[in-house]
């Protein structure tokens, strides 16, 4: 890998980045994904194996990185691998995580009923017309 290599590289991903139409805050979280991917590999993304890329998911779980995180990294490394750098294999390998689904709270009846206590009257009077 030369020295012009790399910013070559992320040139391209930064082109085809405004190609796509991605605004410049999704961009910066874009570089910083990539930025992440590349320091774990210690080389050039575009020569990852599908092992490295399985490598990296499982040290994002071992860290503790949250399903939206996770799953906002594999989505710049499909970008990646859909537009720079045409690997579509690469995706074969991905695994998103599913985000934990919060339990709505639900009141108990007594709770209910201290609710409709507290409200007042009868509510609105209807009237003949309107």
């Amino acid at each position: 890998m030369t020295d012009q290599y790399v910013p070559a590289l992320r040139q391209r991903f930064l082109e085809d980045m405004q190609i796509k139409g991605l605004q410049p805050k999704t961009q910066t979280m874009y570089l910083r994904g990539m930025r992440d991917f590349t320091g774990f590999l210690g080389h050039a993304p575009d020569t990852a194996t599908p092992e490295e890329l399985r490598a990296f998911q499982l040290d994002m779980k071992k860290k503790g990185v949250g399903a939206p995180t996770f799953n906002n990294r594999l989505t710049v490394l499909s970008f990646f691998f859909a537009a720079t750098c045409p690997r579509p294999e690469m995706k074969r390998h991905m695994r998103y995580q599913r985000a934990a689904k919060k339990i709505p709270v639900v009141l108990s009846v007594e709770e209910v009923a201290r609710i409709l206590e507290a409200a007042p009257g009868p509510g609105l009077e209807v009237s003949g017309s309107f």
